[in-house]
């Protein structure tokens, strides 16, 4: 019985230690340990990664955007183009036209030399000398390698896709009239500033103000999406001339004709509106095209007619004779007597082509007695002389404001001394510009008002400044028609079926040591129509080498055919009829122009190369 029992106890301890085998033993203190350590580890980091986001979205945003705005933000200027200029009648003489630059940087361009030849054939330069530019600017970020291009070519220099080659979109200043206008409107740089001209005494009013914007872009420097405008663009603003350019045009084929028929060295007209002080035409021979870069050179784009000073010879004396009609001591009837042909001032004897005897003060403008002029001079104060010529604006600038142009050259009173008087009388001791002459012709014209000049257009009438009484400047005029009367020197000025009043005027040029024998200037000014003045206009011819060299002769018919071509125009009604007998036409009515001196029965021979040019005296009567 026992033994069962025991066999009983057996298993069941057998049974008692498979149990407790079964559960899981104790964990080690080390284990515990290091999963401490794991778990701040793990903790740590996750602080560390949450700081430093708040870092990097808070603290540092500013600095990663900007890094981030370096590598795909720019900022693009938005270039402003130039105001446009147009005439009086809104035809354009200068706008701007949209062209665009190629630029390189140096740096990135040089880590793709290979493509330089590419680059090279398509901007059609040499690839050597292109290579050697842009090694030798490496430290430069930017680099002009072609300005004003065409955009197509530059689109095709873009489609290269060659790292670091860029474009920038420009304005190239271009002048419709080429030629015709250059010399008033002047030009503009590279960089579309003023230079010369107009385009730089208005550059404040024409240059515009370029704009800039944050683009974004990509890896070739295309413009993927405009994000903001950082400032706005202002376009340049437009300027309206006074210039007619229908005159324009025709002032500049006359002079250009003219100059070519009497092989002269150069030559200037001048037009203005008597009753608002504009200036109609003005141009220069020779010419310049301010389109042609080439032919930007000092002696082409200067405008004589503004610029140059000339002694103006006989074409100053009716400015003589408006001093004596406004000293009160002479009127229209009086008489001067030349005789014998000849008055000796000191030591110097002025003298007439012949004996005149005694003339009335529209004779001596009519024939140009230099004994006449001489003798009225010398009767006047000086300070009267002096004033009633620097009233007419001799000796200072006009208000044109045009850049450069010359006050020319009027003595104080307080050094002339007789012989000087005597000789400014007819045209020589002083100096004046064909713009100041053509002023001054205006101003009689307009009854002794003084209108400033002006080169951009007048809307509303101008009241000017009274410099001579209105009955000397109507006498002044009534004389000044018999110029151009059969008789006259000035014949060949008149404009079938309009009355003009003017003088011509022939001065030799100066030269070292005296006068030259063989360089003459030929001038004619006047006005038209006579009744009313409408237009002034003052023709200059320098050098005239084809025999002929009298300002009758060279000067005078260029005066008829622009300011005759101008009032038909401008629709002025004429004042005289056409074709009429002499002794039918109103007083002061012209002929129809052609006839020969030799028919005509006046004074003066017709001038060859082979005549011995005559004295100085003698030519000023001219």
């Amino acid at each position: 019985m026992r033994l069962p029992l025991l066999s009983r106890r057996k298993s069941g301890s057998s049974r008692g230690r498979g149990g407790s085998s079964s559960r899981e033993p104790a964990r080690p203190p080390s284990f515990r340990l290091r999963s401490g350590v794991l778990a701040g580890l793990l903790g740590l980091a996750a602080v560390g990664l949450v700081y430093r986001a708040v870092d990097l979205q808070l603290v540092d945003n500013a600095f990663l955007q900007g890094q981030g705005n370096q590598r795909y933000m720019r900022v693009a200027a938005i270039a402003a183009h130039r105001g446009t200029v147009s005439d009086r009648y809104g035809e354009p003489l200068a706008v701007s036209t949209p062209v665009d630059s190629i630029w390189v940087n140096p740096k990135e361009l040089a880590l793709a030399a290979d493509e330089i030849p590419r680059l090279a054939k398509a901007l059609k330069r040499d690839k050597n000398e292109l290579a050697r530019r842009i090694t030798s600017n490496l430290d430069r970020g930017f680099l002009y390698l072609a300005r004003h291009m065409q955009p197509v070519d530059a689109a095709k220099v873009k489609a290269l896709g060659i790292p670091g080659v860029y474009s920038v979109r420009e304005y190239r200043r271009y002048y419709p009239s080429g030629e015709v206008a250059g010399h008033i409107l002047g030009f503009t740089d590279i960089d579309d500033g003023g230079q010369e001209g107009l385009e730089l005494a208005f550059d404040h009013w024409l240059a515009g103000e370029d704009g800039a914007k944050r683009v974004i872009q990509d890896n070739l420097g295309r413009i993927v999406q405009d994000v903001e405008s950082i400032r706005t663009v202002r376009p340049g603003r437009d300027l309206q001339l006074s210039i007619d350019l229908r005159i324009q045009y025709l002032a500049y084929r006359e002079l250009k004709q003219a100059i070519r028929d009497n092989r002269a060295k150069a030559g200037s007209v001048v037009v203005l509106d008597v009753t608002t002080g504009e200036v109609l035409a003005m141009v220069n021979q020779p010419a310049y095209n301010p389109n042609d870069r080439d032919q930007l050179k000092p002696g082409g784009y200067r405008n004589r007619a503004a610029t140059d000073i000339l002694e103006p010879g006989s074409s100053i004396k009716p400015f003589v004779v408006a001093a004596a009609l406004a000293s009160g001591k002479y009127n229209e009837r009086s008489v001067i007597d030349t005789s014998p042909g000849f008055y000796r001032v000191g030591v110097k004897i002025i003298e007439d082509s012949r004996n005149l005897g005694p003339i009335d003060l529209a004779t001596v403008l009519a024939k140009s007695s230099n004994v006449g002029m001489a003798r009225l001079a010398l009767a006047l104060e000086p300070e009267q002389l002096h004033g009633t010529l620097t009233r007419l604006g001799f000796g200072q600038v006009t208000t044109s404001g045009y850049p450069g142009e010359s006050a020319g050259l009027l003595p104080h009173y307080s050094h002339w001394r007789p012989i000087g008087i005597a000789t400014m009388s007819y045209g020589y001791g002083l100096s004046v510009t064909p713009l100041q002459l053509a002023h001054a012709y205006a101003t009689v014209g307009a009854g002794g008002i003084s209108r400033p000049i002006s080169f951009l257009r007048v809307d509303q009438p101008v009241a000017g400044e009274r410099v001579l009484d209105e009955r000397v400047g109507r006498q002044l005029v009534h004389m000044l028609e018999s110029v151009v009367q059969p008789n006259g020197t000035g014949q060949r000025a008149t404009i079938p079926g309009y009355r003009v009043a003017g003088k011509t005027g022939t001065a030799r040029k100066s030269i070292a040591g005296g006068y030259s024998t063989e360089r003459y200037l030929a001038v004619f000014g006047g006005v038209a129509p006579a009744t009313r003045p409408r237009l002034a206009a003052v023709v200059t011819i320098d050098e005239p080498m084809a025999g002929k060299y009298y300002g009758g002769d060279v000067a005078a018919p260029l005066f008829a055919g622009v300011v005759g071509g101008a009032l038909r125009l401008l629709a002025v009604a004429p004042d005289a009829p056409i074709g009429a007998p002499v002794e039918e036409m109103p007083p002061g009515t012209l002929p129809m122009p052609g006839v020969p001196d030799e028919q005509s029965g006046a004074l003066r021979e017709p001038v060859t190369a082979a005549v011995t040019p005559p004295a100085p005296d003698a030519v000023a009567r001219r």
